[in-house]
């Protein structure tokens, strides 16, 4: 069922008064992918009574008092990305177009939505039940942190929304845990995965907001540490004053196992849009997630312009094949459903079934990481699990096809001896649409190792392979290069390498070519901000010029140079 999202809904289901009341950025789909919609209905599953808010009007109280006053609390997202990143590209130009708005056209969500949200609850609903921050934009806003599109270390966000918690990471079992304690009239301060203010210091101390917000160095020293306190295994609890107050952070929650994931991915979703909002217009994110499976959470990776590792973790914690096989099952009996998955995958495809034993009792590592520079020994790549569940999903009836659409980590492949050629030769010949994305990012040495990526020499390497095993399977395939303009330590120079390397190796024009966005809590938006390598704390180069950027960018990019390329061809032959 859809959660209610109107007082005639909620009288349909024959109750009287919401506990909880959600309150998002993105247009209310019913789906496992849409954090709101799983949040939601892991409560009522619970037994809690939820109603959902979506992007409500900021000009007046009709949409946030719709649903009247929860019982228990209110719980605010800026939806599935940071509003400001949502809001404004990497030039801090305003986006015209929302995925998640119905419609398209950007105009529903607020800047810096949980704090306007909190305040419009606030604004309606005097001294009212606690307001609790979640989602991906509290839960790396959570610490005093460097905000790009205002160019100054900013408060936690829970100072500036004037709320009373904030649940960070993905929440499956806190938000239960916090919504029992708020029933019972119980404190919820010493659950894990809870932040809340205090005038007390507890837990080991940051370098505080004042601190941070005038020494460089400091900040690295803050941020690192916030880092590395981040697996619930090896995580302590961390605060950081704030004048004459405390940010107390607690440890993670622990990660859900696979039995909870399964049971999670049981409940029933609605796979749409919700018809109340649907009537403003179709949501170009539902086209992508509606027969798309996730298999797995976590990544890795470690990039260091990705907040995963901040948000969802350093651990992949991955659901069991009849969980994921129920589910293909249930959307295979979707009217609309034409015998398609258009995905069966998470933050990286190929990251589903296996994990570090050792990190699984002993926790993430701090001194090392998974993949960079090399993959580490202990981590033991086995694509046998992916390729088995691939090939039960395509027997099931009314299955025509599974995709893989989600990215792959060449550099696993190449390190699983036993199974890693098998599941390219499968994926290659069966599960590619037409294209198959990878991220090389770069590929200039001092630009990858800032990065935290890989060699080039993989990339080509791939290639080969991939275009090999295409050609052999009789397919015209190609593949899709994520590629960064103007990250930390890029000038125009590794630019224009990385254009002679696409031109003359990997003998493409890229498109997918984005300039580097510093979004909160990561290495790069870290290194982006002080100037200097935090590993080695020495200075690079940082491009903030944005008419440089867009440069950067344009060397890849631009139709003029491309024309260029095409007469200076022609006239050497």
């Amino acid at each position: 069922m859809f959660l209610p999202t109107t007082q005639n809904e909620v009288k349909k289901l024959n109750w009287n008064r919401l506990d909880v009341i959600l309150v998002t950025g993105d247009a209310y789909i019913d789906s496992p992918f849409m954090g709101i919609a799983v949040i939601g209905k892991v409560l009522v599953d619970q037994g809690f009574r939820v109603g959902i808010i979506a992007q409500p009007g900021m000009d007046a109280g009709k949409d946030i008092s719709r649903l009247g006053e929860p019982a228990l609390f209110w719980g605010i997202t800026g939806g599935c990305v940071d509003s400001m990143v949502t809001n404004y590209t990497a030039l801090k130009k305003k986006r015209k177009k929302d995925d998640y708005t119905p419609g398209g056209i950007n105009n529903q969500r607020p800047d810096r939505a949980v704090i306007a949200y909190s305040n419009l609850v606030r604004k309606y609903f005097k001294k009212t039940r606690p307001i609790v921050l979640g989602g991906i934009e509290a839960s790396l806003r959570r610490i005093a942190h460097y905000d790009f599109w205002s160019d100054k270390i900013r408060r936690s966000v829970l100072f500036d929304a004037k709320a009373n918690f904030l649940l960070f990471g993905m929440a499956h079992s806190s938000i239960i845990k916090f919504a029992r304690a708020i029933r019972e009239n119980k404190n919820p301060e010493s659950l894990n995965g809870v932040a809340y203010i205090s005038n007390k210091k507890k837990g080991k101390e940051l370098p505080s907001f004042e601190t941070v917000r005038k020494n460089k160095d400091q900040y690295i020293k803050s941020f690192q540490l916030f880092y590395e306190n981040n697996d619930p295994i090896t995580a302590i609890g961390l605060c950081q004053r704030h004048q004459d107050r405390y940010l107390v952070l607690n440890p993670p929650e622990p990660y859900s196992t696979s039995l909870e994931l399964d049971h999670i991915h049981s409940l029933e979703f609605e796979r749409d849009l919700h018809p109340y909002y649907k009537r403003h217009g179709t949501v170009r994110a539902l086209s992508t997630i509606k027969f798309s499976i996730p298999t797995h959470y976590g990544c890795y990776g470690e990039c260091n312009f990705c907040a995963i590792s901040v948000h969802q973790g350093r651990t992949v914690r991955y659901r069991s094949s009849e969980s994921i096989i129920n589910e293909a099952k249930t959307i295979s009996r979707l009217k609309d459903f034409k015998g398609y998955i258009t995905d069966l995958g998470g933050p990286t495809a190929n990251m589903y079934g296996f994990e570090c034993k050792k990190k699984l009792k002993k926790g993430a590592c701090n001194d090392k990481r998974c993949l960079f520079p090399v993959p580490c020994k202990s981590l033991c790549p086995d694509h046998s699990k992916h390729m088995d569940l691939i090939r039960k999903i395509e027997k099931l009836s009314n299955i025509k096809k599974v995709f893989i659409s989600s990215g792959i980590r060449y550099d696993l492949i190449f390190n699983d001896k036993n199974n890693g050629t098998a599941y390219l030769e499968k994926i290659v010949k069966d599960n590619v649409s037409g294209q198959m994305k990878i991220a090389p990012e770069h590929i200039v040495p001092h630009v990858l190792n800032l990065m935290g990526k890989q060699s080039s020499n993989l990339v080509l390497q791939f290639k080969n392979k991939f275009d090999l095993l295409s050609k052999k399977s009789g397919k015209k395939q190609f593949l899709t290069y994520y590629l960064i303009a103007a990250h930390p330590g890029c000038d125009m120079k590794d630019m224009a390498a990385l254009k002679k390397f696409c031109t003359n190796k990997l003998k493409t024009r890229p498109e997918q070519v984005q300039i580097f966005t510093p979004s909160p809590s990561t290495y790069s938006t870290l290194m982006y901000y002080t100037g200097l390598d935090p590993f080695l704390m020495a200075a690079i180069y940082i491009e903030k010029d944005q008419k440089k950027k867009e440069k950067q960018k344009k060397i890849i990019t631009d139709k003029l140079s491309r024309q260029g390329f095409r007469r200076r061809k022609q006239h050497n032959r």
